[in-house]
């Protein structure tokens, strides 16, 4: 079968158009026929070699968000059969290869039934995003009394879906941009008050918005050295959630006000095998939000076919993006 694959780390041009073996059926798993994908910064991240560990065995397909059609059923998978229309995780990390083929193997733990009402490749879209924003905010009962929530890169990908989720469970949600041109995009996602990063300190904007107290919930989207912004900005006893932990930081801020803080790796199922059915069953929720209209996806203008990767990568590097960028297959 056809896939995209890259032999090496570096920039865009390491993807090629190659020839490579049809999966083999495994227990517990399905082969569906790929229609749509769609480009995370992990698979930035991976092509570059920033994350090489996470990168599958070369020649590599990455892409984990996949949307398609069952075409073969491994023993052991119940719910689902030949000809169903399903959207999920399908490799693209670790030892499992991803989706950008004409086919992939994925775990049926991993995905759940396409939502009738939106397209593949709107499908394609939420899987990595959206169970990453369930386990940051809807895991574990966070939302409960967090009446003020801080959504740090509230237009990003994880971003705008944890603002709805937030927005779902009743909490007033305020959200960091980067730019006042991203304003009316935070706010057509749930955002109550949207602050423009750098232009208030995080003292200044936690004054002004919860007089002084601090959030119930930061959601840092952004991590690295901003996790000190969001200590800052956190009440005490209050709750502070990562995607980003890979940093160095003093964590006195933290002690100092008690703080708990959560970081989420949403592909750590799919590196050590545990926690995917879990996963699967936020699909599951997620699919029922969609088809009640209660979750939307900013998609970008732009899409690229497989075989235009690198192009997709580069319009990504060049921060030409507004929304998440759909990837079709014509392979």
């Amino acid at each position: 079968m056809k896939a995209i694959v890259m032999t090496g780390f570096g920039g865009p041009e390491v993807f090629t158009l190659s020839e490579v073996p049809y999966p083999e059926l495994k227990t517990g798993h399905v082969i569906a026929k790929v229609t749509a994908s769609s480009l995370n910064p992990l698979e930035i991240k991976i092509r570059s070699g920033i994350a090489a560990g996470s990168c599958p065995p070369m020649p590599a397909v990455l892409n984990m968000d996949f949307s398609g059609t069952i075409v073969e059923v491994g023993s052991g998978v119940t719910g689902f059969k030949a000809g169903d229309e399903v959207f999920g995780i399908g490799g693209g990390v670790g030892k499992m290869q991803g989706a950008l083929a004409e086919y992939v193997l994925a775990d049926a733990d991993l995905i759940a039934l396409k939502p009738k009402s939106i397209s593949h490749e709107t499908a394609a879209l939420y899987p990595l995003v959206s169970i990453t924003a369930w386990e940051a905010l809807m895991t574990g009962s966070l939302l409960d009394g967090a009446d003020k929530v801080l959504i740090h890169g509230i237009t990003g990908g994880v971003g705008h879906i944890a603002a709805q989720m937030a927005k779902m469970a009743g909490s007033r949600v305020y959200g960091t941009v980067t730019s006042s041109d991203k304003v009316s995009l935070a706010k057509e996602f749930g955002a109550d008050e949207v602050i423009i990063a750098g232009v208030e300190t995080p003292d200044e904007y936690k004054e002004r918005c919860t007089g002084g107290e601090g959030f119930d919930l930061v959601f840092d989207t952004v991590g690295g050295q901003n996790l000190s912004n969001s200590f800052i900005a956190a009440k005490i006893k209050g709750t502070v959630v990562t995607t980003n932990g890979r940093v160095s930081l003093d964590l006195s801020p933290m002690h100092q006000k008690a703080l708990t803080l959560n970081v989420v790796f949403m592909a750590l199922p799919l590196v050590t095998g545990k926690g995917r059915k879990e996963q699967g069953e936020i699909l599951q929720n997620v699919a029922k939000l969609i088809d009640e209209g209660k979750l939307r996806i900013n998609r970008d203008e732009r899409s690229f076919y497989f075989d235009e990767a690198a192009d997709a990568h580069r319009y990504f590097e060049e921060r030409k993006a507004k929304g998440k960028i759909s990837l079709v297959s014509r392979l």
